[in-house]
């Protein structure tokens, strides 16, 4: 799929990660005879077991990975004086080859939220069922059962997600559902599906299931290690872009320019970071952000790099009874647990390398951050009690945006069987439980430009926002309270892990330590005093990190309202240039986000056909090998 002797195709993607894949893929199948070249900055991702075998995941978090670019951003007195850590995939495939692989949908009411014509609901729901093949119910009307992407439910299944569930429904009082991602139900515990293949166990990913399944058509090509540097105009028309070899995958390679010419259009597919960085260089942007560096100013675009959004997200460790079934064992190497579960996934595709990992990773550096997926959740929604619990601070938020939207969930509420981070050294072997809880739509927001530091070198001015509104901190501070109640009541629960844990005061009620079993499904709640509520709070400001769902960057809406693209993906002020991937989104979405850079993917792929007078013809996965055959 490379060769890059040729100068001039018809399409350019500037970024190889999950919306271009979709887009590429889709024009290609569509019409073998378009000449499309992906440029991706990262490596090749076909077949590799790191990106293929789902337990693989956390290695791309590692400090020393090139599969993820590290953004440092700015220290933020909201998170006591930390510089916070966001990575973005850097490979094919994008995010899609090194995510968690769970499968979250967001309401359909979030699409209607963006107010942007031919994005609505309704305009969606058919591309959301496009996507996908629905492993997991038969005849569900908002699924698809058709589609390149496999959705399958845990094959191997650990006990502490079915205890999670059992003590939210009884404990919590909430109701239990087989799909919480139906587009509406909200408040109802259920497990917790993943962008795995039921059959083979292997992710689910958009590079092998768009553009690598497709290795025949000479026409599709694909450049690893190179670094798009800018667009190139003439007149304010995109023909081209420049580009270099990548300096992080490829450090030993030329790092002299390249120009490669569009006859038709140019997408850039950077994702939130490195799409507006793309459009900052190629001097599309806010006068002082581009004078700053010393780039001539050719569309005056002030929100190019603004309304920056995440989820905010805490991980919590617990003890866990010594009979129980987690993933310890595996992630601190014994050679023998492992052999044996790939041996497993090669059979037959399920084993622990199928499920967990894609279910339970936390990993990290230089503080305690993790990473986990589950076999079970909750799309929370306080009820009037909890609210009232909350507080004054959380009032307005709530009844300005969750109030008055019953599918809309305040938060995420999770637990991972395993402990894979870095306090890992520092505890004993044995078996954990992991709780965890991210919000979905924290009031703040940030932002992302280009700068250059004091050797003229480019860096990232990167403001993530996290916590700036004080309406943010409260359902987290809330979500430890009450995910430590409903693990107190779990059969597995030993205890809570101190050195993860609020530091609270000597002599507290909620002084944290080991212990010899749960307490009874009715005992009383925790009490919580003023200093107790200060040091959660403290803790939450010194933990909270990314949940990797970075997305707003360049966003959909009316110029202006400091919007960069219009409906039609195209940047504002020039001609022939789109962009497509998360930056596009102008709100947040309530869900993990590879389901949203999929259907934004889809979507653009149908609004470039239609200008190319292209049929949008029905999906059909062809590849002239069987996907295991190269591990």
């Amino acid at each position: 799929m490379s060769h890059p002797d040729r100068s001039e195709f018809d399409i350019i993607f500037a970024g190889g990660g999950t919306t271009a894949c979709v887009v590429a893929g889709r024009l290609a199948e569509w019409d073998p005879s378009l000449s499309i070249l992906i440029l991706e900055g990262g490596q090749h991702t076909l077949n590799q077991a790191a990106h293929v075998q789902p337990y693989r995941f956390p290695s791309h978090l590692a400090p020393t990975s090139t599969t993820m670019t590290f953004n440092v951003g700015n220290p933020s007195p909201s998170l006591n004086g930390r510089a916070p850590i966001v990575q973005c995939a850097r490979c094919v495939g994008g995010g899609s080859s090194v995510n968690a692989m769970v499968y979250t949908r967001a309401p359909a009411s979030d699409f209607d939220d963006w107010g942007v014509d031919g994005w609505g609901s309704e305009n969606l729901i058919p591309l959301m069922k496009k996507v996908e093949t629905y492993e997991v119910q038969p005849d569900r009307p908002t699924h698809g059962y058709s589609g390149p992407i496999k959705v399958s439910p845990a094959r191997c299944k650990l006990g502490g997600g079915q205890e999670f569930i059992r003590v939210g429904t009884t404990y919590h009082k909430r109701q239990y559902a087989e799909d919480t991602d139906d587009l509406e139900t909200c408040n109802t515990y259920s497990p917790w599906a993943k962008y795995v293949d039921g059959t083979t166990g292997r992710r689910s990913d958009a590079a092998h299931h768009y553009v690598y399944n497709q290795a025949h058509n000479v026409n599709l090509q694909l450049w690893v290690g190179k670094r798009v540097k800018r667009v190139i105009f003439q007149d304010k028309r995109a023909v081209g872009v420049e580009f270099t070899n990548d300096p992080v995958s490829c450090p030993d390679a030329d790092q002299s320019s390249n120009i490669v010419r569009a006859s038709k259009l140019v997408v850039v597919s950077a994702g939130a970071f490195g799409s507006p960085a793309i459009l900052e260089r190629s001097g599309i942007g806010a006068e002082a952000i581009l004078k700053r560096c010393d780039i001539q100013q050719l569309v005056d675009l002030p929100g190019i790099g603004e309304n920056y959004h995440d989820h905010n997200v805490v991980f919590v460790p617990y003890f866990a009874a010594d009979e129980a079934i987690t993933m310890d064992t595996l992630w601190r190497g014994k050679e023998s647990v492992l052999q044996e579960n790939l041996a497993q996934w090669k059979i037959n595709g399920n084993s622990l390398v199928a499920q967990k990992l894609v279910q339970n990773l936390q990993y990290w550096c230089r503080i305690d951050r993790h990473f986990s997926g589950s076999d079970a959740k909750i799309k929370w929604r306080p009820d009037d009690d909890e609210l009232k619990a909350m507080g004054s601070a959380f009032q307005p938020r709530w009844k300005e945006f969750f109030q008055d939207r019953p599918d809309k969930a305040v938060a995420i509420l999770a637990i991972s069987e395993g402990y894979a981070g870095v306090l890992l050294s520092r505890l004993a072997p044995r078996n954990y439980l992991v709780a965890f809880y991210y919000t979905l739509y924290p009031a703040s927001t940030g932002s992302v430009h280009i700068k250059l530091d004091e050797n003229g070198q480019e860096g990232i001015d990167f403001n993530a926002g996290y916590l700036d509104d004080p309406s943010d901190i409260v359902p987290l501070n809330f979500g430890y309270k009450k995910m430590r109640e409903i693990f107190r009541r779990m059969p597995s629960y030993r205890g809570e892990v101190p050195i993860g844990h609020p530091c609270f005061p000597e002599g507290s009620a909620a002084v944290c330590g080991e212990t010899t079993g749960p307490v009874d499904l009715n005992a009383p709640d925790l009490i919580y005093t003023a200093e107790d509520d200060e040091a959660i709070d403290q803790y939450h400001r010194d933990r909270v990190q990314t949940t990797w769902h970075s997305l707003g960057t360049c966003a959909m809406k009316p110029r202006a309202d400091q919007g960069v693209v219009d409906a039609r993906l195209n940047v504002y002020g020039v001609t022939n240039l789109k962009v497509a991937d998360m930056s596009i989104a102008p709100k947040n979405v309530g869900t993990n986000t590879y389901s949203t850079a999929l259907l934004i993917g889809e979507k653009a792929a149908m609004i470039i056909a239609d200008e190319l007078g292209i049929e949008c013809k029905p999906h059909s996965e062809s590849s002239g090998e069987n996907p295991r055959s190269r591990l």
